[in-house]
């Protein structure tokens, strides 16, 4: 199983907000950004940060996907 943080950038240019702005209003930490982006596992205090700065639930913005 993987973890895929599509829905997070599906709902980044939904509110119309950059990766920068994210990272910045989050405070989340430029290598957790990267890791995000490359679907790597996180902290996460990272996903509720960011949960918070975007009110959300944490499964809007990721999904546990099926590895081929």
């Amino acid at each position: 199983m993987a973890v895929s943080y599509k829905k997070l950038w599906k709902l980044l240019i939904d509110k119309d907000m950059t990766k920068t702005k994210l990272r910045t209003e989050a405070g989340i930490s430029t290598g957790a950004l990267a890791k995000l982006g490359k679907n790597e596992n996180v902290n996460t205090e990272v996903l509720v940060k960011i949960c918070k700065t975007l009110h959300c639930d944490i499964s809007d913005i990721m999904e546990v996907v099926e590895e081929v």
